[in-house]
């Protein structure tokens, strides 16, 4: 008798629980968004939809499916790098998307490194795309202007689409950088840098390239400041510094 007892007052807290589960006062209808793109509301409503077996509401704010929101966000916008879901008490959720920072544009590998500049700056948009702090590319490049204002050649394991692939070297993008902005305050801002071959070639805006050695972006810059008193950067006189060689520099004039 005690297990009939205990077995109907189961079933009975089973059926309160679904009964509450079911009403309004419990389930979301209220959904916003803390983003640029307010449509990313709609991806929570289409995992909404429905009941878990038939029974339990799937907008229940017990229940509702957050990680399958978060996944299809995520999957469908590469330039967020992560999805906040929260609880607005009991019949709404906020949406928080936290987008990935443009650290400069990626426009291919080296052999565009000697395209004229007017003809770079008129296909940074077209032909460029951006990526992050880990050297992932995530979208084709818009005006948004990213942290760096250079360009960045630097060719892929595989020729397939950029969007979703991560740049080699990522992990030296640091120090090649810094050398890039260290090298911008000796008179001529970088236009351009290209990595290949074990090699870093920067462009100025003068005209001028300068060339080092990948990982001896120290090396290569204590030499240059050395030696600066002996040519200028600036009024494009110089054709390329040749910094390869440790403690030495190398420059050639142009004609």
């Amino acid at each position: 008798m005690g297990l009939i007892f205990f077995l109907i007052l189961l079933l009975l807290l089973l059926t309160a629980t679904i009964y509450g589960l079911r009403q309004s006062a419990a389930r979301i209808s209220h959904i916003e968004v803390i983003s640029v793109d307010a449509s990313l509301s709609g991806y929570a409503t289409s995992r909404m939809q429905g009941n878990y077996f038939g029974i339990i509401p799937r907008d229940s704010i017990f229940f509702f499916p957050e990680e399958s929101i978060r996944a299809d966000i995520l999957s469908s916008h590469n330039d967020i790098v992560a999805v906040s879901i929260l609880r607005n008490g009991f019949t709404g959720i906020l949406i928080k998307a936290d987008y990935r920072v443009p650290v400069a544009r990626w426009c291919g590998d080296a052999t565009r490194f000697n395209l004229e500049d007017s003809d770079l700056r008129l296909n940074l948009v077209a032909d460029c795309y951006f990526f992050d702090t880990d050297g992932l590319i995530y979208s084709a490049a818009t005006t948004t202007q990213p942290i760096n204002s250079f360009v960045v050649y630097n060719a892929l394991p595989v020729d397939d689409d950029p969007i979703g692939s991560t740049l080699p070297f990522a992990k030296d993008f640091p120090a090649i950088f810094d050398f890039a902005r260290q090298l911008s305050t000796l008179g001529s801002q970088v236009v351009s840098v290209a990595i290949h071959d074990g090699e870093v070639d920067n462009r100025l805006a003068s005209g001028t390239r300068v060339t080092y050695v990948l990982g001896r972006e120290q090396v290569a810059f204590t030499a240059l400041v050395s030696a600066r008193n002996n040519f200028n950067l600036a009024d494009g006189s110089v054709d390329y510094v040749d910094l390869r060689f440790d403690g030495k520099v190398y420059v050639k004039p142009k004609k």
